[in-house]
């Protein structure tokens, strides 16, 4: 599932001397010796200007991989790389949001709509040369993704009502895929949103109980398999990852070449989004997918040349927001609760989680870490996603007396003169806001929102870390008060990427993740209306649902939004098949296997 995933927001020259350091693989392929690599029959044929081959792209990232296990990877920093080293079933262009064949060459439905059966192609291969069959599709699902003993956001959407999918292998080359009922995102979810993985190499570490390990930053690189179109060829912690051309890739272009047309990538890694910056103006790095409002300028002045080209493709998708940690369980290795009770009465007190959202002055946001190039966010869509974003939610503009007289009907005020607020228990409402370094956006809005709660009377103590220590916090000790953190966008922008956020069970259901049971008849409620939109063909009808679950979100608040940037990306004047899309965080390198450099 291209699921809604965690947004986190080293000099060339020396990078390509440094063969023989860090976790290297020793495989190079070129292209010629990748052509005479034996094509799967048909190939993939993509409709792009043919370009041409060779050379490196430099893209820089922020912090390192978690993982290059794409199917339990949960966070940019580990799926920004994943997303080149898998592929689906099914392909999808997302500047026209239509599904293509991917692995699969042709697929069919069932009068019903409940069967479908996909046929691969012949000849496809890993990575690693093995041959890609049925084998691997039914092994994907049955034992990794609908394994209870592997956590993933890639199982949350395609249980319904408890039921799983029944996949089964017909032939070498045909799956048959039965819903409990119909699915209405089924191609783009199922098809395209899911990465298909290598049994031969993955089959033990699901026997043994370590597949969540599998893949990860320290595994030798020629272990790491897939089927994208590039390979891991080395790793060095804090530096940089290097992925090279995947030789038996099933894509050509119109003229029968093998794509990628690149020899290799290289992320490397730098102090933070500033620096992501510098680099790319500098000439360091080649692309730059995420350029901040505030740096329009700069990067405008920088296009009037013609080293580069500054790309505007429209409102994005991502979200930024905060919320209050609301898990009523307890340690299991300490028996203490995750949340001290008192606070626990505060963060689940929807009026509590209301008056906050009114405290935030957004137009401030706006102007002074975004230079006016944003807009208020209330709702779980952006107005970017133009099909699916509901313009009616509850809006909370900026009202401090209003938050107040929230807190006071729940006995929450300043009491004997005090400037600060107390419960009614004579509790100060004091608490610790995360969000992660190397964000110096988020790092702005984090401050101006300590700043407004505590114009309220609250006592805000802001501790930014570290972006995977962040992570783990969230989904692994829940040992947090209230974070500030992004979701990118699934590529598919439909309802259902959210499902693993919005489901009370899902993986990354972030105030209180894998409920066992809705903790409140509202998250219940969402719940129902989750699974109904899923299984209608009619659009209105699935519009109505995910209306109203806009509509619920916005008035329970259990994510307080901030505001919705404009952002803007920009890419090396001679990189030719640049097709910029406002519906991806990777807004110029989501086709990065058609990118080339012009020469």
């Amino acid at each position: 599932m291209k699921k809604r995933v965690w947004s986190a927001g080293i000099v060339v020259a020396a990078l390509i001397s440094l063969a023989g350091c860090g976790k290297e693989s020793g495989r190079a392929v070129s292209e010629k010796a990748a052509a005479s690599y034996p094509l799967p029959e048909p190939p993939v044929v993509v409709n792009c200007q043919p370009g041409v081959p060779g050379g490196r792209l430099v893209i820089t990232e922020p912090g390192d991989p978690k993982t290059f296990n794409y199917i339990t990877a949960n966070e940019s920093s580990s799926i920004d790389i994943c997303r080149f080293m898998f592929w689906s079933l099914l392909n999808f262009d997302v500047p026209t949001q239509q599904v293509k064949p991917g692995l699969a060459d042709g697929w069919t439905n069932s009068p019903d709509g409940r069967t479908w059966t996909f046929k691969l192609r012949k000849n496809l291969r890993w990575s690693d040369g093995a041959p890609l069959t049925a084998d691997d599709v039914v092994f994907t699902w049955n034992d990794v993704i609908y394994n209870p003993k592997i956590d993933n956001v890639m199982r949350d959407p395609f249980i319904i009502h408890g039921k799983k999918f029944t996949i089964t292998k017909v032939d070498d080359l045909t799956i048959k895929v039965v819903m409990p009922e119909i699915y209405a995102p089924f191609l783009a979810a199922f098809g395209a949103g899911v990465p298909i993985m290598p049994k031969h190499i993955l089959e033990k570490s699901v026997a043994d109980g370590t597949f969540s390990s599998a893949y990860g930053v320290n595994a030798r690189p020629q272990d790491v398999v897939g089927s994208g179109p590039f390979r891991l060829k080395e790793y060095k912690p804090a530096q940089y990852t290097l992925l090279e051309r995947n030789p038996y890739f099933c894509e050509v272009d119109g003229k029968g070449r093998r794509l990628p047309y690149f020899d290799d990538i290289v992320f490397t890694v730098v102090p933070d989004m500033n620096a992501m910056s510098l680099r790319f103006l500098s000439g360091e790095s080649d692309v730059d997918d995420m350029i901040y409002p505030y740096e329009y300028d700069r990067f405008k002045a920088a296009a009037a040349g013609d080293r580069i080209k500054l790309l505007e493709p429209g409102a994005g998708l991502e979200m930024s927001f905060f919320w209050f940690n609301e898990n009523t369980n307890v340690n299991p290795k300490t028996g203490a609760p995750y949340v001290a009770p008192r606070k626990l009465r505060w963060f689940r007190n929807v009026k509590f989680r209301q008056a906050c959202s009114y405290a935030i002055d957004r137009e401030a946001i706006i102007q002074s870490v975004f230079s006016g190039r944003a807009i208020p966010a209330y709702g779980f869509e952006t107005p970017g996603n133009k099909k699916w974003f509901n313009p009616h939610v509850k809006k909370y503009p900026y009202d401090p007396a209003r938050a107040l007289a929230l807190l006071k009907g729940i006995g929450i005020e300043k009491r004997n003169g005090d400037a600060f607020l107390t419960d009614a228990d004579g509790n100060r409402i004091e608490f610790v806001l995360n969000t992660n370094t190397g964000n110096n956006a988020r790092e702005k809005t984090a401050v101006l929102i300590v700043s407004d709660l505590q114009k309220l009377g609250m006592k805000v103590i802001f501790q930014p870390i570290e972006f995977n220590t962040l992570v783990s916090k969230i989904q692994d000790t829940y040992d947090y008060d209230c974070i500030l953190m992004g979701l990118a966008p699934g590529t598919s922008a439909d309802p259902s990427d959210g499902m693993n956020v919005l489901k009370s069970d899902g993986f990354t259901h972030f105030w209180f993740p894998r409920e066992k049971a809705p903790s409140t008849d509202w998250e219940a409620r969402i719940d129902q209306l989750m699974d109904a939109q899923i299984k209608t063909l009619d659009y209105a009808e699935r519009k109505k649902d995910y209306d109203q679950v806009q509509e619920i979100m916005a008035e329970e608040q259990p994510f307080i939004f901030t505001v919705t940037p404009m952002y803007y990306a920009a890419v090396r004047s001679n990189i030719g098949n640049v097709r910029p899309t406002a519906l991806s965080s990777y807004r110029a390198t989501w086709n990065a296997e058609e990118l080339y450099f012009q020469r």
